[in-house]
């Protein structure tokens, strides 16, 4: 798919020129087709036209797999392990390469304590990450992978776009680096909401045995006060109640593009 929409958008220029005399309407129709093929998949986080992307993955078990965004944090990424020792859940955090080098004990407590890391960009650049030249893509990609193996020794295999977005230019470097884009299957966009309830409801709604949870962590209110940490704690708290286990699923089980998960 990949390939087809690159190969359109080569030849939608010649077609526009050609149709331009005959008729204009056909002429930026082409054009804008071909905008669109590379727009909507590149902006939308869960489409599979540009490259896999998983957002489930296969289980029997009432299983989730929680994964939070945008750490380590010197006060928050603490609280939240002793949260996920509670309840003997098990999460992966997709940190963000500046911080990783401001934080390197945290982040080296979350393998510590039986958590998983993933790569999410080196600066997190959530309103350009969609239009980087192939270049910026892979210094993203590469400097963040660094820092989490200065800190940890280890080398991360998944990645997370920031926001979600990625361009033509991304999957060819995660093929090269042999890493996996990580999508999801369930958001409350706690990124930027700050009503836990709303937040919490919107998660909970589309939880299934095999969804790939998404919450971030790291911000707070103008009074210093946590946004994230109490809607960790109840999406945590009332899928432990509702039997669920928050478990991080073998690659061999993921699963790329939509599919009905089982209630």
């Amino acid at each position: 798919m990949r390939r087809a929409i690159l190969l359109f958008a080569l030849i939608a220029p010649f077609v526009t020129a050609a149709l331009w005399s005959d008729s204009v309407v056909a002429a930026i129709g082409v054009l804008f087709v071909s905008h669109m093929l590379i727009l909507y998949p590149t902006l939308r986080p869960t489409a599979q036209w540009l490259g896999p992307v998983l957002t489930s993955f296969e289980t029997k078990d009432k299983q989730i797999w929680l994964t939070i965004d945008d750490g380590p944090d010197g006060k928050e990424t603490p609280r939240i392990l002793d949260l996920l020792d509670k309840y003997q859940a098990r999460a992966t955090f997709f940190v963000i390469g500046k911080r990783v080098k401001q934080f390197p004990e945290e982040t080296m407590e979350i393998l510590r304590r039986g958590h998983q890391l993933g790569n999410h960009s080196m600066t997190h650049p959530s309103g350009t990450f969609w239009c980087l030249p192939p270049g910026s893509i892979a210094d993203e990609i590469d400097r963040c992978t660094d820092e989490i193996e200065k800190a940890t020794g280890q080398r991360v295999t998944l990645f997370r776009a920031p926001v979600g977005m990625k361009n033509l230019f991304v999957h060819p470097h995660l093929k090269r680096r042999e890493m996996k884009l990580i999508g999801w299957s369930s958001r409350g966009f706690d990124g930027v909401r700050t009503d836990t309830s709303a937040v919490v409801e919107s998660i909970l709604k589309d939880v299934r045995p095999g969804a790939v949870i998404l919450v971030h962590e790291g911000r707070y209110d103008s009074l210093g006060n946590s946004v994230n940490y109490g809607m960790i704690e109840q999406i945590v708290r009332r899928l432990s109640g509702d039997g669920y286990s928050f478990v991080i699923p073998a690659e061999t089980a993921f699963v790329y593009g939509r599919r009905k998960m089982n209630r």
